[in-house]
């Protein structure tokens, strides 16, 4: 049913992807559901809606950006979405999946090459690897990690002048924007467009925040501060 229902999705986000593509795209979602059974990866475990809810909705990031020969942080990456789908249907990005919980890291660094898929996987708070990696990424993308003005904190810091965040969001896109206007202006981004994907009759949404200078050196600040007072 994974296999079946991906491949008649893909059409509706605007996509084509060859059969090998897609096998090894399922084949990542059925690992994901094994490995769910030992540690607390994902409440999605039904292949359709694994199919839905975790790959189409990751490669709607495919649709709204080139990233061909770029470089992108997968940033909270949890159990590899979106990072994972999209360097499975885009083998030219270069991928880093960060992620503060080691036993995840541990278990996506073991099960990618097995599945031919090439990605660094870093252990770290991504308010932390932030200073290490300042503005080296072409693309950083999020899902389901924060509201998007912390989430454009630990993201924009990452994102090189010219490139740009990739924010994944629900049906609360509209609104999070709204609350994020200081933020985008303090960050360096520019609102650049949303995208909206047909999912499973609920909202899906790319939203696209251009970097256009560099972000101030004082952010992101702390979690603790980030979380307490958000820009």
């Amino acid at each position: 049913m994974m296999y079946e229902t991906l491949c008649a999705g893909l059409p509706e986000l605007g996509l084509e992807l060859d059969d090998a593509t897609c096998r090894t795209l399922c084949a990542f979602g059925a690992a994901v559901v094994k490995q769910n059974e030992v540690m607390n990866l994902t409440a999605i475990t039904e292949p359709a809606q694994v199919a839905k809810l975790h790959l189409l909705d990751s490669l709607t990031v495919l649709e709204s950006a080139d990233l061909a020969g770029k470089t992108l942080i997968d940033v909270g990456c949890g159990a590899g979405f979106p990072g994972v789908p999209v360097k499975i249907g885009c083998p030219g990005v270069k991928l880093t999946l960060l992620d503060s919980l080691g036993k995840r890291m541990t278990w996506l660094g073991s099960i990618l090459p097995e599945l031919g898929v090439e990605a660094e996987c870093v252990t770290a708070r991504a308010e932390e690897f932030a200073a290490q990696r300042r503005e080296r990424y072409d693309f950083a993308t999020s899902r389901a990690v924060a509201r998007l003005p912390i989430l454009l904190e630990l993201t924009a810091p990452f994102v090189k002048v010219g490139g740009a965040v990739l924010a994944m969001k629900g049906a609360a896109a509209q609104e999070e924007l709204a609350e994020s206007k200081n933020a985008i202006s303090r960050l360096g981004l520019k609102l650049e467009s949303v995208k909206e994907y047909p999912l499973d009759g609920t909202a899906h949404s790319v939203i696209v925040l251009r970097k256009v200078k560099p972000t101030p050196a004082q952010y992101p600040r702390r979690f603790a501060k980030i979380k307490q007072s958000p820009l």
